[in-house]
Order: structure tokens, then C-alpha cells, then sequence
């Protein structure tokens, strides 16, 4: 068989979109028994997006791919593969990667894919696109996340509720001959498997939140430390920290154990809450919107959560062409 030689992968560009609709932590008091300093003092929570009725997983997912490829500069027609990650899929078919792809007017008909493994979704769907360009499946991907995660709460459920929000994150990636996209390190916690659940008609969010906590302060960072030495690279190396928007209590302890304190972290949590898929791409893209992400430079990025699935990868961030 003909496999063409192996290149690499670099991310081209960024986008995100959130619905209008932001709930603070005030109005959630006046919907269950909390108030803003206990949601803030255990979550580090502040405001989170809530979808409206046009906002859905697909329309998100549309408008985040839109955004990344004209900050990229590239043209739907140039995509030939479309990943989207998500927990809140709609429908089971047409799968959402289709309609964002049809959407986008890519009439040539690119490669679509729907993946779930919850909040590391994103870094699965990264990687495939990757190592899809890697060994010449295409030469653009277009991965995105995106969640609609208030249709899944429990708003009668204080220790779920204030931790969910909406929104979609996307990035556009290309071939490159030097790689920009290290290796992924994934896998999965069988133990786990159940503290993370999204279950019944309709599905319902829950987790066992303890247990959670408990692995990702004691467990994560090795996890942490193997994608950044698969990478062949060294923590001093790494200028960026992309971790799941779980929860900022995770966050930070995280990026300290890994001593990272004096380097760039997502903390979009604040302002987002917990995006599941979206969490990481919805930080990066906020952050480079802004100006703040720094270009040219290794970041870390990492998801955990429902399934119990991990993932990661390190990445080079864009430069600006302008």
C-alpha cells in the first residue's frame, strides 16, 4: 500500500460563540438554595452562558467553526474533515459534524465525525484530526466542541446546577512539515466509569463530585506530566496551561503541582463555568480574541471527566499573520 511519508499538524486559527444569555450566580440563588459566595468559594464560579431557544449544540457548533476559519484565513472548501465533540448531541443522524459542514457551504463534501468522550472531547477529537493530517487523509480539519449543558441540568440540584454553562470552541488545523501538535497520551479510569453520568429520558447530568476531586488532585498531574514527555519536552518548556474547566479548585492546585504559576492558564471557568467539550477550545479562542494568549509557544492542554476519559496533547500556539 501506498502511505505517503509522515508530516505534521499545526493549528491555524481559533473561534468560539456563547449565547447571549449570562446567569449569575445571584439570579441562581433565587432558583435553589445557594448563594454567589458558596458557588464561589467551592467552584470558583462566577457567571456562566445559557442557551436560548435558538442556541443548540449545532448552532454553536456553526457559528465557533465560522469564527475559526476566518481567523485562520481558510476557506471552507479547503476542509476535509470536520470533528465535532460533544455530550449533548441532538440527534444520532444527521450527526452535527454533517450540518456544520453543510452549513459552512463546504460543497466538497469533507469527512464528518460526532464524538463523545465527554469533557476531554475535544483533546480525542484534536488528535484524530492530527493524526488524520499525518498520514495525509487530508490537509484541513476543522475541530470543534461544543455543549448545550443547561438542557441537561438538574436545576433542582445545588451541587450540579451552578457548575454547568453553554458555548462552543473551534480550531482550525493544517499540514505542516516540523509538527505542532505533540503526540496525544489518552485513557480511561475504569473505576471511574461512573461518576460522570448522563442518563434517562431526558438525560440528566450527575456526578459523584468527591470522587472527582479526589483523582484529579492526586492522579491528574501524572497524567499531566506523560503528555508533556510525549511531547519530548520538559514542564519548563511549557508557556501555556489548558486544563478542562472543571472547576477552578481543580485548576489551580493542577497547574501549582506542575509548577506553573508564573506561566499563562485558562482560568475561563470564572466566566464560562464548566463547557464539558467546549472548555478548553472556548478558553484558548477567548483568550486569543483578547490578545492575551501568547503566540509561537507550547501549551499544555488537558481534558478529564465523564466515561472517566483523559486526554492531552501539547500544542504550538498560532502567530499572527498581521
Amino acid at each position: 500500500m501506498n502511505t505517503p511519508a509522515l508530516r505534521g499538524s499545526r493549528i491555524l486559527g481559533f473561534g468560539h460563540h456563547q449565547p447571549e444569555r449570562i446567569l449569575t450566580n445571584d439570579e441562581l440563588s433565587t432558583m435553589v438554595d445557594t448563594n454567589d459566595e458558596w458557588i464561589r468559594t467551592r467552584t470558583g464560579i462566577q457567571t456562566r452562558h445559557i442557551a436560548g431557544p435558538d442556541d443548540t449544540v449545532t448552532s454553536m457548533a456553526i457559528e465557533a467553526g465560522r469564527n475559526a476559519l476566518a481567523d485562520a484565513g481558510v476557506s471552507p472548501s479547503a476542509v476535509g474533515l470536520v470533528i465535532v465533540a460533544s455530550t449533548t448531541h441532538q440527534d444520532r443522524a444527521p450527526y452535527t459534524a454533517g450540518r456544520v459542514a453543510a452549513a459552512l457551504g463546504m460543497t466538497n463534501g469533507p469527512a464528518p465525525i460526532d464524538i463523545n468522550t465527554a469533557c476531554s472531547g475535544f483533546e480525542y477529537a484534536l488528535a484524530l484530526a492530527d493524526q488524520s493530517i499525518r498520514v495525509g487523509s487530508t490537509d484541513v480539519a476543522l475541530v470543534i466542541g461544543s455543549e448545550t449543558l443547561s438542557a441537561i441540568a438538574d436545576w433542582t440540584d445545588r451541587s450540579t446546577c451552578v457548575l454547568v454553562g453553554d458555548g462552543a470552541g473551534a480550531a482550525v488545523l493544517g499540514a505542516a512539515d516540523t509538527p505542532e501538535i505533540g503526540p496525544v497520551s489518552w485513557g480511561s479510569v475504569p473505576h471511574l466509569l461512573d461518576a460522570v453520568r448522563v442518563e434517562g429520558t431526558p438525560g440528566r447530568f450527575n456526578q459523584e463530585g468527591r470522587s472527582i476531586y479526589r483523582w484529579a488532585i492526586t492522579e491528574a498531574e501524572g497524567h499531566a506530566r506523560k503528555v508533556v514527555e510525549a511531547a519530548g519536552l520538559t514542564m519548563d518548556d511549557i508557556e501555556v496551561f489548558a486544563f478542562h474547566q472543571a472547576n477552578l479548585r481543580i485548576i489551580e492546585p493542577l497547574v501549582n503541582a506542575l509548577g506553573g504559576e508564573s506561566k499563562f492558564v485558562i482560568r475561563d471557568v470564572v466566566e464560562s463555568g464548566n463547557t464539558s467539550a467546549a472548555s478548553v477550545p472556548l478558553g484558548l479562542s477567548k483568550a486569543w480574541a483578547r490578545g492575551d494568549l501568547p503566540e509561537g509557544v507550547p501549551a499544555l492542554l488537558f481534558g478529564f471527566g465523564g466515561g472517566f476519559a483523559h486526554a492531552g496533547q501539547v500544542v504550538r500556539t498560532p502567530v499572527r499573520s498581521f
